[in-house]
């Protein structure tokens, strides 16, 4: 009983670091922006306790409603695209025979990922820039001069092109949960629906997608919650213009930190948004748990 009482102990005192640095760089931070939503903060000088100002203000908001129904609609736009597209595509290398070409067409796919998101960004910009841009210049070289456009400046395109930005849409993630989802599908399965003569496309909608259920929520969710948290994208493409079309909410909370000095605000704003993706992981850790 002794040494197991120093066993506990010595393990709780080699925890102790992780802890710290988990209370000083992830709780700490959290519980902080929870507090300070509740003030009139400059980030300089003392917060001002001013109650719930800050979210009836935040409920009268235009710019916040603008920013939450752009982040509704790239999102419904962005998690068709990135799980339609990966979904065939794992479908198609799951039925390359050879285990060598299929690691190799694995490895071919998931190499971008790899390459930073910002080198991304900067390639689509350029696609998308009005005089020198790729897109413009192509559509001219067909001579459909006509349908050359400013595509992030915009206020009717500025989303779609955003939506459609990072074609073909295969993301690295979203195709190794797929193909890991096929892979596990039984063999006899497959083989008992061959004999059925379930094969082809009918296979796929009455064996695989019901089989990689599991899949395709994690995916959905983990979508919707990395939509909700981008900031990098509209803020180096278009900085959420033209006007507030493209504003999302963690951009509305980048400017009002650091370009306008209402911190007690941007808080409040991220406390909302906190709440929002507090309840998407939760409803995935309990869809998860039903699968188990």
């Amino acid at each position: 009983m002794t040494r197991s009482r120093y066993q506990i102990l010595y393990a709780f005192l080699f925890l102790i670091p992780a802890f710290a640095v988990l209370l000083s760089f992830s709780y700490y931070p959290a519980i902080s922006a929870i507090t300070n939503s509740f003030t009139r903060w400059d980030g300089f000088n003392d917060p001002v306790f001013i109650g719930f100002d800050n979210y009836r203000r935040l409920f009268s908001d235009h710019i916040f409603k603008a920013s939450i129904r752009n982040v509704a609609f790239w999102s419904a736009g962005a998690l068709v695209l990135g799980m339609i597209s990966p979904y065939i595509g794992a479908e198609l290398v799951f039925a390359v025979k050879g285990k060598k070409l299929q690691y190799l067409y694995r490895s071919l796919i998931t190499l971008p990922m790899i390459v930073p998101a910002v080198v991304t960004i900067e390639i689509w910009s350029f696609i998308y820039n009005p005089n020198m841009g790729l897109l413009n210049n192509l559509l001219t070289t067909m001579g459909l001069e006509h349908l050359t456009q400013n595509w992030l400046g915009n206020s009717s395109l500025v989303i779609p092109s955003l939506i459609f930005m990072g074609f073909p849409w295969i993301t690295g993630l979203n195709f190794l949960l797929f193909y890991a989802g096929l892979q596990n599908i039984p063999t006899d399965v497959r083989e008992y629906a061959k004999l059925d003569g379930c094969t082809g496309i009918r296979r796929i909608f009455l064996i695989d997608l019901p089989l990689t259920i599991s899949q395709i929520k994690l995916t959905l969710i983990l979508g919707i919650i990395g939509t909700i948290q981008n900031v990098t994208t509209p803020l180096l493409m278009t900085d959420g213009g033209p006007g507030f079309d493209s504003y999302v909410p963690g951009l509305y909370i980048y400017h009002e930190a650091f370009r306008r000095g209402n911190f007690g605000y941007a808080n409040t704003i991220a406390t909302i948004m906190f709440v929002i993706i507090l309840f998407f992981t939760l409803l995935s850790m309990r869809i998860n748990r039903k699968d188990v």
